[in-house]
């Protein structure tokens, strides 16, 4: 399974803009008969979240959705908060999930780079922030771009919300957990492979480095399981381990 995993990988774009624009484009269809390896199709993981999104965001203040994708989450959030914003650096990302939300009328979608200095310009002063699967396919610089703008975003009254992969495998460990085997890889996973960068992990210790606590309030974390397209229909793979937490900037 290793050499074809490299020769997979070896076609993804080295240019993270247009590796995901390119697989933008390429997506056909969302939810679990679909194309996007990080969608389920259920709102199961969503209410996982539900309870420390309301235990700690503040319900008055709209909240930002950063890599928004194709809008599963920006259109839960629309249940909690009065305002909605999905930001994702893919313009086919955007223009996918303006249809798939057209009937909700708090909700708006921007293509923006939120690792890009002063990204955070124009999106309303001291909103929460809400981040799924984002920062584990970012480099440490990158990471460190979108923190830096996440710290004017939230100000001084919004909150941070982020939920990530944490699978402590190698990456052969973690497609096999996936559902790849030595005879086939599903459509979904093979299709990430193939066009996007290699996921890391983002655990306590990433999350310390990349947001360190001289710079952010750590109001609460935990382990949390990240659901994924169900391509195999075995149980258990379509579940990682992840990672959530709650944080404020220090001012």
């Amino acid at each position: 399974m290793i050499p074809k995993l490299v020769r997979l990988s070896r076609l993804a774009p080295k240019d993270r803009p247009l590796a995901w624009e390119r697989y933008w484009a390429g997506i056909r269809a969302t939810g679990p008969a679909g194309d996007v390896l990080w969608d389920a199709g259920t709102d199961h993981e969503f209410l996982s979240y539900r309870d420390v999104l309301l235990r700690h965001l503040d319900p008055g203040l709209p909240v930002v959705d950063i890599g928004c994708g194709h809008g599963s989450f920006s259109r839960a959030l629309a249940d909690i908060f009065p305002e909605v914003i999905g930001v994702d650096i893919s313009q086919h990302a955007v223009k996918r999930a303006r249809a798939e939300s057209a009937e909700l009328g708090n909700v708006r979608f921007e293509v923006r780079d939120m690792t890009a200095p002063g990204a955070e310009k124009d999106l309303p002063d001291g909103a929460n922030v809400f981040i799924r699967g984002v920062l584990h396919v970012l480099d440490p610089a990158d990471q460190a771009a979108l923190v830096e703008n996440l710290h004017p975003l939230a100000g001084t009254r919004g909150t941070v919300f982020l939920a990530e992969t944490n699978f402590q495998g190698n990456p052969v460990e973690y497609v096999s957990h996936l559902g790849a085997t030595s005879r086939s890889i599903p459509a979904p996973l093979e299709l990430a492979i193939r066009g996007l960068p290699m996921p890391g992990r983002f655990g306590p210790e990433e999350r310390s480095r990349a947001l360190p606590p001289t710079a952010w309030e750590l109001v609460e974390d935990g382990a949390v399981a990240i659901e994924t397209n169900p391509a195999t229909g075995v149980e258990g793979q379509g579940r990682v381990p992840g990672y959530y937490a709650v944080l404020r900037p220090r001012m």
